[in-house]
């Protein structure tokens, strides 16, 4: 008699169907090329008995068992699908029931924000005065914005592949003290504006000296603002090499794993750090579930504040579309907490 099969989903979020052998020989697969890959132990036996018990259940949801709980911390809540954007962190709180949001320019870069701060901080008080839930304001270090075309310095993607390893390192760190002044410039006019707490988000996108801005933003925020709440969140599992010398306090940020990331953002004053781990769109969710908690689960040990992982379209299992399906979206998340015991999502 044939194998049944189970209805899931790919990373790309498309419908697929595979039965209960395939399904536990991806987890099997996920966890060893993560762990393959970046020298960490394997997820045991129990962990991926549970997976699989997540992942091979024909139910259209899964959720955590009750009292297992966490916060939902959210980003990009901004977008108006009705009204204006205060109106969408408005319906985000009371449609969704969401622990906190976040409002931004649609532009999501600290240095585009960095002309608009006024405005900003009167989109800041109308939020404070309408929505309960605390309002977060967010950004990414986006530290291609300073490179050639539109930016003053030199263009790294056009140095490297020239190899002028130096001129591209140059303009790479005078690219950072330029987004460290912008990040931390905006971030207090925020803060003065009433805003709960500042996110750092996607950071490390464009390598290492794209994270060690944040890392020196939120360095120089928690001496002046000891009370600020401060997310950083990662943009990947491993820090690329760009500039491929920076260091923080002694710790070289090219190859960062999780674990190695949230060290460096508890040591600059990070109140709370998200890990991510980017899908493969080919492979299924129950695979990229099995490397993203691979990659994840060394750093629950070290972190000495929350951990609230990035659980979206695209990173943490969750497949990437435009519209993330529910089933895929529920185990993920509660797959996060079950084995990661995260602090939250």
């Amino acid at each position: 008699m044939a194998e049944r099969t189970i209805p899931t989903r790919m990373g790309d979020g498309s419908l697929a169907r595979m039965t209960p052998s395939e399904i536990r020989q991806d987890l099997e697969d996920g966890t060893a090329t993560a762990a393959q890959r970046a020298k960490l132990p394997l997820l045991a036996t129990d962990e991926l008995d549970h997976l699989f018990d997540i992942f091979a259940s024909p139910a259209r949801f899964s959720s955590v068992d009750i009292g297992d709980e966490v916060v939902l911390t959210y980003d990009g809540t901004g977008v108006p699908q009705q009204g204006g954007r205060v109106d969408a962190l408005y319906q985000t709180e009371q449609l969704f029931g969401a622990d906190s949001c976040e409002l931004y320019h649609a532009d999501y870069s600290y240095r585009a924000v960095k002309t608009v701060v006024p405005y900003e901080q009167q989109q800041m008080k109308e939020a404070q005065q309408r929505v309960t839930i605390p309002v977060h304001y967010g950004a990414q270090p986006d530290l291609g914005r300073y490179s050639r075309p539109d930016g003053p310095v030199g263009n790294w993607s056009e140095l490297l592949p020239a190899m002028r390893i130096d001129e591209a390192r140059a303009a790479q760190e005078e690219a950072v003290e330029m987004a460290v002044a912008d990040m931390v410039y905006v971030a207090e006019g925020m803060w003065e504006a009433g805003a709960d707490g500042i996110d750092f988000d996607t950071c490390g996108a464009a390598g290492d000296a794209d994270f060690l801005a944040a890392l020196k933003a939120v360095e120089t925020l928690r001496a002046r603002h000891p009370d600020l709440g401060i997310e950083v969140g990662m943009a990947g599992e491993v820090v690329l090499g760009t500039h491929g010398q920076l260091e923080y306090k002694g710790v070289r940020l090219a190859g960062l794993k999780p674990e190695g990331q949230v060290q460096v953002a508890q040591k600059a004053g990070a109140t709370v750090y998200g890990p991510a781990v980017n899908v493969n769109t080919g492979k299924s969710t129950a695979w990229n579930m099995a490397r993203a908690l691979t990659f994840v689960k060394p750093c629950m040990a070290v972190a000495e504040i929350p951990v609230h992982m990035n659980v979206g379209m695209g990173v943490g299992g969750v497949p990437m579309a435009s519209y993330t399906p529910l089933d895929a979206v529920a185990r993920c998340s509660r797959a996060c907490v079950d084995v990661l015991r995260l602090d939250g999502l």
